[in-house]
């Protein structure tokens, strides 16, 4: 685990002095490095490394559930899992009883050992992979610290030492946002070094809207849509990459207009327009339009998205790591995409854990694009309290640098977490 100067090298050091009739000071060279490679402590070998406890807990809202694996030898491990995951207590803990006392660094055949065990429980998609995904990933961390190497060494190396991001505004539809602010939005995430910003599309309390339950666009919600995005592109001008979020609130021919509409202001891409369902769909609207169209975020493992990519049903994948099956998962998501020479740009709403956990995938694959970041990182306190992490900010122009620490690279903060933890629900029980 350390690069330790051996007794060996010390020896022929002493050996070689001693020939040289130095042996009043071979008495004494070299000493107070042996004793202190003497009293160093030492962890017994990773092969008795074993999985004690799995313990569980949910941040407020229930929406996001943190796990941490235990061990015999006091390393531990955390994993994050997001959406696909409220009342998820229960499960979590019946995949704990199969992980106690295996080795946590054979974390595929762990990962595969607990989703072919639940090929009959929902074991592929939806909560029972959510929760596998927050397993995996404290798998992952665990065996980094327990190797001395950072996670993205464990996944094959890098090919990035940091990761683009594109910001998510989170200026909510539901607050009735006018195209002046979404320009405003814009400019601020610019203003603070990012180079790509996202924009929600999807308006439930649209005025225009034809009913609550009706998923085609009237006309002046698709004009409400341009105009918003153009804002944004003339606020920014030409450089900046944007792109829009419809979150699969639409069908088919509301697509059709409005990603041909959208053509002009030249997107990133346009996100989910429609239910994450039908590829054959998907296949329709990505065929139609030059606007690339992105999906991926209610998808699961990679064979979840075997059918986009064999399709040709979307320009970029966009996996959630969180939930999608974990780190490994998302690699094999990525390699697939690879084959297609389709790129891959996760979606990412966890915690800075999160974050740094998909940021080693993203840098240990080569068609990597873009990660997702959160404005409410940068104005809610919350997410800074819940983890313990060298510095004072993850970001730098857009950047987030990848870890080099053991593991992740970012701890959490239980304090904290106990401070913003879900009412009512067990906290790492």
């Amino acid at each position: 685990m350390r690069n330790l100067t051996s007794r060996r090298s010390f020896m022929t050091k002493s050996a070689m002095i001693s020939a040289l009739g130095l042996s009043g000071i071979a008495n004494t060279f070299g000493q107070g490095l042996t004793t202190a490679v003497d009293n160093a402590p030492k962890l017994s070998s990773p092969s008795d490394l074993k999985i004690t406890d799995v313990k569980v807990g949910f941040l407020r809202g229930g929406g996001r559930m943190f796990v941490k694996i235990l061990t015999n030898q006091d390393i531990y491990g955390w994993g994050e899992g997001v959406d696909a995951v409220g009342g998820a207590y229960h499960l979590a803990k019946r995949f704990a009883f199969f992980l106690r006392d295996q080795s946590p660094l054979n974390v595929h055949r762990l990962f595969e050992q607990i989703r072919k065990g639940g090929v009959f429980g929902g074991a592929q998609a939806g909560m029972y992979i959510a929760v596998l995904s927050a397993i995996e990933t404290a798998l992952w961390d665990l065996s980094g610290k327990a190797l001395n190497v950072p996670v993205y060494q464990l996944l094959g190396g890098k090919f990035r030492d940091r990761v683009r991001l594109y910001m998510d505004t989170a200026l909510y539809q539901n607050q009735l946002p006018k195209p002046e602010d979404f320009a405003k939005a814009a400019k601020e995430a610019v203003t603070m070094g990012f180079t790509a910003v996202k924009f929600d599309l999807d308006q439930a309390t649209d005025p225009n809207k034809y009913d609550r339950w009706n998923w085609t666009a009237s006309q002046p919600e698709i004009q409400r849509m341009y105009d918003q995005m153009a804002a944004a592109r003339q606020a920014v001008g030409p450089k900046i990459d944007i792109c829009a979020d419809m979150h699969g609130r639409y069908d088919l021919p509301t697509a059709h207009r409005a990603a041909k509409i959208l053509e002009p202001l030249n997107l990133m891409w346009l996100e989910e327009p429609i239910p994450a369902e039908n590829a054959d769909a998907y296949a329709e609207i990505t065929k139609s339009t030059s606007t690339p169209i992105c999906a991926g975020e209610n998808h699961y493992l990679a064979y979840g998205f075997r059918p986009l990519l064999e399709k040709g049903a979307v320009d970029i994948v966009m996996p959630d790591l969180q939930k999608a099956g974990g780190l490994g998962e998302g690699q094999r998501i990525a390699n697939l995409a690879n084959l297609y020479y389709v790129p891959f740009a996760p979606h990412m709403v966890a915690s800075y854990l999160g974050a740094m956990a998909a940021a080693h995938v993203c840098a240990s694959v080569p068609n990597f694009m873009i990660l997702e970041w959160q404005i409410y990182y940068h104005t809610d306190p919350m997410w800074k309290e819940i983890v313990t992490f060298e510095g004072t900010e993850f970001v730098d122009k857009g950047f987030i640098k990848v870890s080099d620490k053991p593991g992740i690279g970012v701890d959490m903060n239980e304090e904290g977490l106990k401070k913003y933890a879900a009412q009512g629900m067990p906290f790492f029980e």
